[in-house]
């Protein structure tokens, strides 16, 4: 049998970062992964360029039951901490948009960094090597795996939750967490591409891979960013941001022109150019398919010349382009999700340092918690923060 101050389960991006942290704090750590491979969700993200924190991530861009939860954390371990880690290891990087900063070349500088520094600390990262079972007796854990048995007085549980099942996601978070006592906030998928019912699925499916700016509202979600059509559906930014937000069964709110007043648009273009058709003026704003898809879903007169379309019809139109309401069939479900909501009750579980308020020794960090960022590299950095945090807290705990 191994023996460790702490293990963590899961070599992702929390994992990796709490046994650098803990093992610079003098604890004897070590990682262990079923993958082959360590990092692999931080290896595909940003298009294998890693979208590794936003500059501009507060607690105001977290989804979770108890909204105060990541707000230590985040202000203990800032995006500028581990800005200042990836200048530490010259790793060049640029601001996309919004704040989002991305690897320049590849994610495969983060990942190599986070295991230097594992290897620069003395914390053991150990891969192909499945959790069998966690028991608990005599203030120790004693985590039997496919490799062996390890032991240790402290557990981190890093392992993520349901999102991307084809990178080796498991349920093993929630049931480690349920077998000591805790509660699990409902999952479901999130920053999620939406499917459509089938005729808006058939209405659409020309303009798969076509992109357009958009305000997208779904309850307490706001978004302006770009919307792209799909075989399946709707995809992009926009729509991502507000599946965090859409609940089943509800409408979402689409604004084809941000900033515009669509009926006072057509007004004044009909008061300038009478003669033109519809269609004809709409492709001012949108490409010319968009124009006719759009048209013939809503059933716009496209071919009627200005002068001759009233003033109730403009009103239907202006309506459709500023404020559509969609009716998703659904989502694309843990496929494609970039991230699971719900997750470990944090109303069980240390704001400070992580650490369960139920079972001694037991810690949660990143995904696996009920802690839900935004699209834009605010989910690595809460993976960030919160590691820390647990680190510390590791650390000071007897």
């Amino acid at each position: 049998m191994a023996l460790f101050d702490v293990v963590i389960i899961g070599a992702g991006a929390a994992g990796l970062h709490c046994a650098a942290h803990a093992a610079r704090n003098g604890l004897k750590a070590i990682v262990v992964d079923h993958a082959k491979q360590a990092g692999k969700k931080i290896l595909i993200s940003g298009g294998g360029r890693c979208n590794f924190t936003n500059m501009y991530a507060s607690p105001e861009n977290y989804l979770s039951s108890n909204p105060h939860f990541c707000k230590s954390a985040l202000s203990r371990y800032t995006q500028w901490d581990f800005i200042g880690l990836v200048a530490e290891y010259q790793i060049p990087y640029d601001e996309k948009t919004l704040g989002q900063l991305f690897c320049d070349e590849s994610a495969k500088d983060i990942v190599r960094m986070l295991l230097d520094e594992c290897e620069r600390y003395g914390a053991k990262v150990q891969l192909r090597t499945e959790v069998l079972d966690v028991d608990y007796e005599q203030d120790t854990y004693r985590i039997n795996t496919s490799q062996g048995q390890l032991s240790a007085s402290k557990l981190v549980v890093a392992c993520g939750g349901l999102s991307m099942p084809k990178l080796g996601a498991t349920p093993l978070g929630y049931q480690i967490a349920e077998q000591f006592g805790h509660s699990i906030v409902p999952v479901r998928a999130g920053l999620v591409p939406f499917t459509l019912h089938p005729p808006e699925k058939e209405a659409f499916a020309e303009l798969a891979g076509v992109s357009m700016d958009v305000a997208a509202n779904a309850n307490d979600g706001h978004f302006s960013e770009a919307m792209l059509f799909t075989h399946r559906g709707l995809s992009g930014p926009a729509m991502l941001q507000v599946s965090s937000y859409w609940q089943p069964g509800e409408a979402i709110t689409v604004d084809c022109l941000p900033g515009t007043d669509a009926l006072e648009w057509l007004q004044e273009n009909q008061a300038k150019q009478p003669k033109a058709q519809l269609n004809t003026v709409l492709q001012q704003l949108f490409a010319k398919r968009v124009v006719t898809q759009l048209g013939a879903y809503h059933q716009w007169p496209l071919t009627h010349r200005l002068a001759n379309i009233s003033k109730k019809t403009f009103q239907t139109i202006a309506e459709q382009l500023n404020q559509w309401q969609i009716k998703p069939n659904g989502t694309e479900g843990y496929r494609t999700a970039e991230v699971t909501l719900g997750g470990v009750n944090v109303d069980e579980v240390s704001s400070k340092t992580m650490q369960s308020k139920l079972q001694p020794g037991l810690f949660f960090i990143g995904e696996v918690l009920d802690v839900t960022g935004w699209l834009g590299g605010y989910n690595f950095q809460w993976a960030w923060s919160s590691a820390y945090a647990c680190a510390e807290g590791l650390a000071n705990v007897n």
